[in-house]
Order: structure tokens, then sequence, then C-alpha cells
């Protein structure tokens, strides 16, 4: 234990602005457990909580930059990757569009602290045209809350982390393959899921060049249009209804039953 905590002093603020600068960038290294080892080391004196604040909010915006950058040149393609590795990523998007949409750049003050919401919205953030000095300002607070909330938590808590870090380190690797385990059971679970999910849905989904032989055929289709428009996407679908995802238990009486429904949500 007292190696572990003698490397995190040495190198705290370099090791915390490169570790979650690459959680940041969509690397699989939480910085939970660094933030509260970096809270537990300010409370001894080991390290400026100033410094923890200031390096760990670098390294987000750093990342956060880069990805804000993307989503502005890249929006579409650059989501569409990050929603091939989110492990629900049907949702994933929508979930952080109606988010953004209902309190604007003002999300990124608690984006960090929400699994999904933080993966996707730098990126969205850019494709969605906001100005890069309010992203960068409510990124910046919100990086800061995120930081100081999880170092404050580790301040306030620091003899019980010592207990629990010191108990890890006399069961060894036992412990640290029963939590990979969990962990693996979990994503696997999580991914047999969403495949049962894809199943179902497989026997009911329409390509384009399906509907547009309907359409030629003038079979009585009635095409539903559930997007939030994003920069870089096609305007309004002529003939189609624009009513959006959530709208659709309060509006869907103005859906026709008499003919084959088709929603657009991609």
């Amino acid at each position: 234990m007292n190696q572990v905590a003698e490397f995190v002093v040495r190198h705290g603020y370099v090791l915390l602005f490169f570790w979650i600068a690459a959680e940041q960038g969509a690397l699989p290294v939480p910085s939970i457990p660094l933030l509260l080892a970096c809270g537990a080391l300010a409370r001894t004196g080991e390290l400026n909580p100033v410094l923890i604040l200031l390096s760990g909010g670098a390294g987000c915006l750093l990342a956060d930059t880069i990805w804000f950058q993307l989503g502005r040149r890249r929006g579409a393609k650059v989501l569409r990757f990050l929603c091939r590795v989110a492990l629900e990523p049907d949702s994933c998007v929508r979930r952080t569009e109606n988010v953004l949409l209902r309190f604007g750049l003002r999300s990124l003050l608690v984006a960090k602290f929400i699994p999904g919401l933080n993966a996707v919205a730098a990126p969205l953030a850019g494709s969605s045209g906001a100005r890069f000095r309010r992203f960068v300002l409510f990124d910046s607070l919100g990086a800061l809350l995120w930081i100081g909330g999880y170092t404050g938590l580790g301040y306030l808590f620091a003899s019980q982390i010592e207990t629990i870090a010191g108990y890890a380190m006399r069961t060894g690797s036992g412990l640290i393959f029963a939590l990979a385990a969990l962990l693996g059971g979990w994503i696997g679970w999580k991914f047999a899921q969403r495949r049962r999910a894809l199943r179902k849905l497989a026997v009911a989904r329409i390509t384009a060049e399906e509907l547009s032989a309907k359409l030629r055929a003038g079979a009585e289709v009635l095409l539903v249009d559930l997007r939030h428009l994003r920069a870089g996407e096609p305007d309004e679908i002529p003939g189609a209804l624009r009513i959006s995802a959530e709208e659709l238990g309060t509006r869907h009486g103005e859906i026709p039953r008499d003919r084959d429904i088709i929603l657009f949500c991609s």
C-alpha cells in the first residue's frame, strides 16, 4: 500500500492529468478510484487540493475539446462510432439529446456524473453548433464539480479508504479476479440483453429500398419522423409526420390506424 501511495504522491498531478484525459478520451480506465486516493492524500497534506483540481480539470478539458471539435466537423460519424462501442447504442444519443434540448449546455455541469451522458455530451454539443467559449465555460465547471466531488469524498473518508485499500492489498489477486469477474458478468448480461432486443426488432424493420418500393407501388404507408435533427442531417422528410419520441404518448391520436406505420428514428 505504501508503495502505491508513494507512486501517486511522486507522480500525482501528471498521473491524474493523463489518466483523466485517457478516460474522457473513451479508454476504459476509471478515474474515480484515483480521485478518491488523491483526496485521501490531500487530507494528509501530501497533495495540494488546488493542484488536483487544476491538473484533473486540464485533462478533462483537453479530451472534451478534442471531442467537441470532432463533433463539430464530423458529428454523425463520431456519434455513430461512440454508439457502436456503447452497450446501449440505440439510446445513448437519444438520452443525451433530450437532456441537451431541455437544459442546453448547462447539462455539462452534471454530465460527468452520468454514465452514457458523459460519453457523448461533448461531441453532441459540437454537432449542435454550440459556441466553443460557452462549451469551455460549462465543461470546465462540470469537470471541476466532478473532480472536486470525488476528491472531497476521498478527503472526508480518508481513513476508511486506507482500510479498504489495505484489505485489498492483503487479499491480493483474488479480490482483483472477483471484481473482474463481476464486471465481465455485467457486461455479458448487457450484451445478451441487447442481442435479444435486436432479434425481436429484426422482424419489424424495413430498409430504405423496401420503403421506396412500397411508396412507388402506391401502398398506404405513413412515415412518422421521430428524429431530433442535428447539424448536417437532412431536413424534414416530405409527407412524414414529425413527432418526437417523447411526444408519442400524448400525440399518438394523430397517427391513423388504417395503414402501415413506419417509424424513422435514425
